[in-house]
């Protein structure tokens, strides 16, 4: 199993993460979904010699056990690409909850302690871990960065008389491949295995149905007689959007046994299933076990909202938990009226407005 805390800004991009090891005798977990903290390393901190198998280090550093260490150090690709699905997952799951009680908090004890529940917020670790490794994956076969995949080359398209196959397409299906050998099979003996089995599904599931088509046309004064068309995913974003969607919906679930096999099943009662919605099909639910809590007091689960910035008429009174907001007035000075001059620069004047800060009350 794989553990570790991630703590990231805005900005930072650049970052090198530990995830350690749990024994565990058939679940393999990537991105944020350990228990335990991540330590960032500094990227210059690798040794400058022995180049050629220099993501040697880094697949040691990511302490991964040994069948994923294995796939990581025999593709030098694979290493990076690993912490820029890491990094990707962590940046967009605090964007789409960044004004929310739960502002998706990486510090590795509240972290943990929600990956020890069943809670909607751990359904959505899950899936955006799996979806940030599968679009990271895809994404570094098309852009070259892989000795093992190269460009898409499944086109499956419709009308292809009237198409060209051409262009660079990011390689799902090796991408596929890949995440469900890195992270190979769990358990299913009991309800949570279960529920995080079809939630880190869902992530792969969700990449897989924002593929999308793009053409080029050939031809003489643009008559497209010819197109060049390849496959591409969706940006992250559109992904995490998805998934924060999904997240909103997601459907309570419990154990019940098969009286046919006698065999344990997910099982959703009545007002569950009501609560479903009708054009979106099972297998792109996420599943939770248990209410979440509030989120509004700090407790091992978050840093509650306290002193939390909101914005007034939009989130404040949902965020602040009915406590009330301070406002902080301060003068901002930005550049303004900016216009592009003859030649190659752009002339901007300074302008000073009063700005409001509305922050929660303890």
């Amino acid at each position: 199993m794989l553990d570790g805390h991630l703590l990231l800004g805005w900005l930072s991009f650049t970052v090198i993460v530990y995830l350690l090891n749990l024994p565990g005798p058939t679940a393999a977990y990537f991105g944020l979904t350990g228990n335990e903290p991540l330590s960032i390393l500094p990227l210059n901190s690798l040794p400058e010699e022995n180049v050629g198998r220099a993501h040697y280090k880094l697949c040691d550093r990511l302490k991964l056990e040994k069948k994923q260490r294995r796939m990581c150090r025999r593709d030098p690709g694979v290493a990076e690409t690993l912490r820029e699905a890491i990094t990707m997952s962590a940046l967009e799951c605090q964007y789409q909850f960044r004004f929310e009680r739960w502002n998706c908090t990486l510090e590795g004890r509240h972290r943990a302690n929600i990956l020890k529940r069943g809670f909607k917020e751990t359904a959505f670790l899950y899936a955006i871990s799996s979806a940030g490794l599968t679009h990271a994956m895809a994404k570094a076969c098309s852009a070259g960065r892989m000795e093992r995949c190269t460009c898409d080359e499944a086109p499956h398209l419709e009308n292809r008389k009237a198409w060209q196959w051409g262009g660079c397409g990011d390689n799902l299906k090796y991408a596929n491949k890949f995440v469900k050998d890195f992270l190979g099979k769990r358990s299913n003996k009991d309800l949570r295995a279960r529920v995080d089995m079809l939630n880190t599904n869902v992530g792969i599931k969700v990449i897989k149905a924002g593929v999308e088509t793009t053409c080029k046309c050939h031809g003489v004064s643009g008559s497209c007689t010819v197109q060049t068309c390849w496959r591409q995913l969706q940006p992250f974003h559109e992904i995490g959007k998805q998934l924060k969607q999904r997240y909103e919906t997601s459907i309570k679930v419990g154990s019940s046994t098969n009286e046919a096999t006698g065999e344990g099943e997910i099982s959703t009662g009545r007002e569950q299933q009501q609560q479903q919605h009708d054009q979106t099909p099972r297998t792109m639910d996420l599943r939770h076990i248990e209410d979440s809590p509030s989120f509004c007091r700090p407790s091992k689960y978050s840093a509650g909202t306290t002193a939390r910035k909101c914005y007034k008429d939009k989130n404040c009174d949902a965020i602040c938990c009915g406590r009330g907001h301070n406002t902080q007035s301060s003068e901002v000075t930005r550049p303004c009226q900016c216009q592009v001059r003859w030649c190659c620069y752009v002339e901007c004047k300074q302008c000073t407005q009063r700005e409001e800060v509305y922050t929660c009350k303890g």
